[in-house]
This record gives C-alpha cells, structure tokens and sequence, in this order.
C-alpha cells in the first residue's frame, strides 16, 4: 500500500526560541535549493529557529555534567510508499546501543566545522549516502540524553535527490531502511514503551524494525509539532525485544538499576 501523504495544512508552534543557529542555517541551506520545497516537506522546515528545547525533551544535563556533542541526520525524502524517513538498526556488537534503530549520525569530531556537518559525515560514513543531494532544513536544539552522556543536535533534511544508501561497516551499522512515515504514524504501529532501566517512552513498529529510546522520542515530538500525528493508544504499552535492546534472544533483559 503506497503511503499517504502528510497533511500540508498542519499548524506549526512558533514559540520564541532560544538562541542558536537554526533560523541562519534555514536560510544559507535553502538559499541553495533550486525551486520550492514540496508542499508536505514545508511543515519541517518551519520547526528550526521556532522549536524550544523543552518541547523536545524533559531532560537537562546535570549542573556539573559536560555532555559530549554529537548531532543525527533526521532525513526525509520521498520513496515507493511515499514521505519516509532514513534509519538504520545499530550492530548487535557495538558496546553501546547495540541492536537499537536510530538516525544515521555520532559524535560531533574537532573537524566538523558544526553539527550539520557532522551529520551529514556521519550519514555518508554508515549509508553512503551522497551529501549533495541533501538539503538541510536547520537544527533543532540540542537535546540531552542521559543514558549515554551525549548533547544531540537533530538536523533536519530533505532529501531532494535520493542516491542509494547501503550498510558501509557492518562492525557498526546491520540495517539501513527507508521507512514510510504513513507506517510510523499508523496508529497500529505505535504504544508505549518499557525500557530495560523502567523507563518509558514512546515506540514504533514500523517496517519489519521496533523503534524506541531516543529515536522513537523524538520521531514522536516531530510528528506532533509538524501536524502528521494522529491519535493512537497511549495505554498500550510493551516491552523492548531483546533484539532491540542490545541482547541475544535468549537471555533476559537486564534489571532495571
């Protein structure tokens, strides 16, 4: 079934933002852009420079704590199915979040002139993915996640001129999928879910992959700030396979802390 296309009608927040790069970078990427947006990528491109940090994430690093930068490519394009969005599901042998489906991206190198150019290395280093064909909407405010000690900044993007994308190291990356957004949105595929550690948060099930932690969290705000959510049951709840949580199939998921 061909997936639909989200509603370009969609309301946007345009909260006062803190400050940072967002509202610029729109401007010096999209400068760059022959022609207009597509019509349902424009929801997108009106979250930079008007999304506060709060309306990502609850969480804030601790007074003393440092978090280390790192930044994801949270990409979309259109496809077969229609609007999708870029994931890959992490090496089951990575020390951390191994097995977990997340945006391409990592940590943020003393060469990368800013986090946008980190994602886009990063994404070209997992996927192969050919930056050129890339135009970054802007980046959202840098969210903090605990479980890892990392300060994440999302760049948004659409991907104008799709090339084909691959696992590049599989010590590091198993999956790489293009996963409609339709399935993500459908309220079949969504629930809440109970991590290892007691947590919960948002969950997907969407193109044969279980989507949950950070990635799921912040697809979930996405959809919502843009007007493609639509309502689902926030009483199911389901636990982490342990495929998705980084452990072999036939041992139990680990004691919450």
């Amino acid at each position: 079934m061909r997936a639909g296309r989200p509603a370009s009608s969609a309301t946007v927040p345009r909260q006062q933002a803190e400050p940072d790069d967002g509202r610029r970078l729109v401007t010096e990427h999209l400068s760059t852009a022959p022609g207009r947006l597509p019509e349902w990528v424009l929801p997108l491109a009106r979250l930079p420079g008007h999304v506060h940090r709060d309306q990502l994430s609850r969480f804030t690093p601790a007074p003393a704590a440092v978090p280390r930068c790192s930044a994801v490519l949270a990409l979309f394009g259109e496809g077969e199915g229609g609007p999708d969005v870029l994931l890959t599901e992490r090496a089951a042998t990575l020390r951390s979040h191994a097995g977990q489906v997340s945006f391409p991206g990592g940590a943020v190198d003393p060469g990368d002139p800013d986090a946008v150019a980190a994602a886009l290395r990063e994404a070209r280093e997992e996927t192969g993915l050919d930056p050129s064909g890339v135009v970054v909407l802007g980046a959202l405010p840098e969210v903090y996640v605990p479980a890892s000690g990392f300060g994440v900044t999302p760049v948004l993007a659409w991907w104008r001129e799709p090339s084909p994308v691959a696992v590049v190291d599989p010590a590091e990356v198993a999956l790489v999928a293009r996963v409609p957004v339709h399935d993500l949105v459908d309220p079949r595929n969504r629930f809440r879910v109970v991590g290892p550690g007691g947590s919960v948060g948002p969950g997907f099930r969407a193109g044969g992959l279980f989507v949950w932690g950070f990635t799921a969290g912040l697809l979930s705000r996405l959809f919502e700030l843009s007007g493609w959510d639509r309502p689902w049951d926030r009483a199911r709840v389901e636990p982490v396979p342990p495929r998705a949580a980084g452990q072999p199939p036939d041992q139990p998921e680990a004691p919450s802390c």
